[in-house]
């Protein structure tokens, strides 16, 4: 059976394949990190629709039946033209977090902390208005956190004062629900719930798009039967710092790990 196709500019999409794992344990997965290129959140549109286009051909490659766009930023920049281009079935991770914090909400105020990119492009703003356009949605431009968890720096002072400037806007502005928007923030999540405390809700789209893939491939008849799964994972740059990092994101350690030198 073919594999389900993950990408991410480096290593934060790992949050996704570890809720696949958890939820579709019998299904393979191809998982490519551009770690060469990351961040994408700094990058023009043109850049980052170009980037995403040849992370798909190169998944395409490898024999994969869907793929999931676990990158905030392309998903918010690239999805539709890599839908227009290409007739596999591809989900962002967008919507399904945008559903979520809609349901999630009480007061009708959500924080939105991304990349530079993913905040101007409104996406996040724009469908939260599309489901209930009574709600305040406030966001944040954060491009320090990627490098930070890039570089696994998760407990130190640095982080917890970058992060305390970035969300005081956010809990200036009595946000109750905060959606991450970007795959890396997950690794900061103990920084976010010390600095807004436990009222607000965060919310983690990586469950939400692994159940939105589930639903995709049952109507297509694509889930996999058999009892055993594989993964594959490749990046772009050196081996050693995304195989320390994987551990922190999965949980476990990563073998079949491949640097490919063009993508």
């Amino acid at each position: 059976m073919k594999a389900i196709g993950v990408f991410d500019s480096g290593v934060g999409g790992l949050t996704v394949v570890k809720e696949i794992i958890k939820t579709l344990p019998y299904e393979d997965i191809v998982y490519f990190g551009d770690t060469a290129r990351v961040p994408y959140g700094i990058k023009s549109k043109p850049t980052i629709i170009k980037f995403s286009l040849e992370n798909i051909l190169f998944l395409l490659k490898q024999d994969v039946k869907i793929i999931v766009v676990a990158c905030n930023t392309s998903s918010s920049v690239a999805l539709p033209v890599l839908k227009r281009h290409f007739k596999i079935p591809i989900i962002g991770v967008i919507s399904p977090g945008v559903k979520e914090a809609v349901y999630a909400t009480r007061g009708g105020r959500i924080g939105v902390i991304a990349t530079k990119a993913t905040i101007n492009s409104a996406a996040y703003e724009r469908q939260i208005k599309q489901l209930n356009p009574k709600i305040k949605v406030f966001n944040q431009a954060c491009p320090l956190f990627v490098p930070l968890a890039e570089e696994g720096w998760l407990k130190e002072k640095a982080t917890y004062d970058i992060a305390r400037h970035y969300l005081k806007p956010l809990k200036d502005a009595r946000i109750d629900t905060l959606i991450m928007g970007c795959t890396h923030y997950p690794l900061l999540k103990k920084v976010f719930r010390e600095i807004l405390g436990g009222s607000v809700t965060l919310i983690d789209s990586a469950m939400q798009v692994t159940l939105e893939t589930k639903q995709v491939l049952a109507n297509e008849g694509l889930l996999n039967k058999k009892r055993s799964a594989k993964y594959l994972f490749y990046v772009s740059d050196e081996l050693q710092q995304f195989r320390k990092l994987a551990k922190n994101f999965l949980g476990r350690e990563i073998t079949n790990l491949r640097r490919v030198n063009n993508v």
